[in-house]
């Protein structure tokens, strides 16, 4: 398969790079965006089957290929959605390669420390429904972690893709990619943080499972009959709690 020519305006190190990634989904968004200047998140799902857009342009920059996130107009709606462009000025060196894949064993690793669970729930899941991500962003410590299970996490899908949106959008993760603020974030110790993204919250994941989701559906109906959400209603029922506990 021939390479795409170079464009004018790219440097030529940086077009020495992209046509050396070969990481599939990493490739398809360069090779696109080398061909017509930027790719948007509608192409990404419509054309090339990316349900999460995010994830495929954290494929590039992980290669050490910084794109700057811009909005142009949908052909097809007229409304505005985001494009995926290069930013020649930000290479990040020592990214050539992407994250290094993960062995069986590691991941048996990860498991036997912390149990076949998502880190951000607790919740027992199958195994092969986990995935491994760093604890702070590869963007930000790239592989230093080596296999130290301690600097790594066991997600499911929807922990993932939660916790990959909110790193694309902290300010930390845009600017200073300080490892040190990371350190202390909730998406990377959510057993001992002081802030969520930057921001001075905190956070409760609850799963109902099993023979628990009648519990639940009943606590639906008691949130609308008190005329709240159940967010409100869970966290009045521990305000009272811990008032009476006087604790």
């Amino acid at each position: 398969m021939s390479e795409i020519p170079k464009p004018e305006e790219m440097p030529q190190d940086f077009y020495e790079l992209c046509i050396s990634i070969t990481a599939k989904r990493a490739k398809t968004v360069i090779d696109h965006i080398m061909k017509n200047g930027y790719i948007t998140t509608e192409e990404l799902k419509d054309q090339y089957g990316y349900d999460h857009p995010p994830r495929a342009a954290r494929d590039v920059r992980e290669n050490g290929i910084p794109l700057v996130t811009d909005k142009v107009l949908s052909s097809s709606t007229g409304r505005t959605i985001g494009a995926y462009k290069f930013d020649y000025r930000k290479r990040v060196k020592g990214r050539i390669g992407g994250r290094k894949a993960f062995s069986v064993k590691f991941k048996r690793a990860l498991i036997d420390r912390y149990g076949s669970k998502s880190a951000l729930t607790n919740e027992q899941i199958d195994a092969r429904y986990l995935q491994i991500d760093h604890r702070i962003p590869y963007e930000v410590a790239g592989n230093d972690a080596g296999e130290d299970v301690e600097h790594y996490m066991l997600l499911d899908a929807s922990g993932q893709r939660a916790k990959s949106w909110s790193c694309e959008n902290c300010s930390n993760f845009r600017t200073s990619k300080d490892k040190k603020v990371c350190e202390s974030c909730f998406w990377a110790y959510p057993e001992a943080y002081t802030h969520i993204a930057t921001r001075p919250e905190r956070r409760l994941d609850v799963v109902w499972s099993g023979s628990e989701c009648v519990v639940y559906e009943r606590f639906l109906k008691m949130a609308a009959s008190h005329r709240c959400t159940p967010q409100e209603l869970v966290k009045n029922a521990i305000r009272r709690i811990v008032t009476q506990s006087g604790e």
